[in-house]
């Protein structure tokens, strides 16, 4: 089975975010819950969310043979004292790492972030999780072999 190009892109981003960006948030000054993706559930632990749909490319990206995709990682972080700080330091840590690696280390010619979003419960201390989701914007050169 051939390996698409929007797998890769997944894997990437998963290795990206369990590797690099759990390198800093383990040195930042004040605890946050790592980044994992298993089936383990756990205040110490955060499983984000990975959606990926493909773009509308502009004329220029069709004529050269550019793919364009959209990434969308979620994350949930339960209401505690300091889940406000925590969603700040998933933004910078994800936005650090991008700009580090931005090409998923070569799978894409180029990976931006194109929107941050923090939610926080509708009604404070209800049980409901804050949230950051976080828009990348990810570009694939000649992907497709033959005609387009």
């Amino acid at each position: 089975m051939e390996n698409f190009i929007e797998l890769q892109i997944i894997e990437a981003v998963r290795e990206l975010l369990s590797g690099k960006v759990n390198e800093l948030l383990d040195n930042m000054c004040f605890s946050i819950p790592l980044i994992e993706f298993s089936d383990y559930q756990g205040r110490d632990v955060v499983v984000p969310a990975i959606a990926l749909s493909a773009c509308e490319r502009s004329e220029k990206e069709r004529l050269i043979l550019v793919d364009a995709y959209s990434v969308t990682i979620t994350f949930d972080v339960p209401e505690t004292a300091d889940c406000e700080l925590i969603c700040y330091a998933y933004a910078a840590a994800v936005g650090k790492a991008f700009e580090i690696n931005p090409t998923l280390g070569g799978i894409a010619d180029r990976a931006v972030i194109s929107g941050k979003k923090y939610s926080k419960p509708k009604v404070a201390n209800c049980g409901q999780d804050w949230q950051v989701v976080i828009n990348l914007r990810i570009t694939v050169e000649n992907q497709i072999t033959g005609n387009r």
